[in-house]
This record gives C-alpha cells, structure tokens and sequence, in this order.
C-alpha cells in the first residue's frame, strides 16, 4: 500500500499568505493541494494570477467565464 505525506512542510499561514480569497478570506482547495510541494504551490498562483489579471481588454467576469467553459470542454468536475 502506498503512503503518501498528507502534512505540508514549513508554516502554512506563511505558505498561503497574500493567497486568500478576496471575498471569502479563504485558501481556495485548488491551491491547498500544492501545500506538500511548495514550488508547485507558487508556480500555480502565479499562472493564475497572469491568466486573470493579465489583459486591460477583458473583463474579470469574462476571464472567469472562459475559465468556466474550458473546465467544461476539459470536463473538469471541479
């Protein structure tokens, strides 16, 4: 049987920290899974965070719906 550690390394309030949720106050789960790879964990905001943000010419709601329907077509339960 396989073993794998559930327990992240280091401090997690300093490994999220500034990753919260602006309307929740939350860590979203899609990023608390990286908490056992930090590398990953930063990685992964910071692709998020370029997606989102990165264009003047759309709208955030837009983004998240295009985000949305690539979930959907990727057939992404999450």
């Amino acid at each position: 049987m396989a073993w794998i550690n559930d327990e992240p390394q280091g401090d997690p309030g300093r490994l999220f920290a500034g990753m919260e949720d602006p309307d929740t106050g939350r860590v979203d789960n899609i990023l608390r899974i990286h908490a056992l790879h930090p590398e990953g964990l930063n990685a992964h905001f910071r692709l998020y965070e370029a997606v989102m943000s990165g264009t003047v010419s759309l709208r955030k709601i837009d983004r998240e719906l295009i985000a949305l329907r690539v979930s959907q077509l990727n057939r992404c339960r999450y």
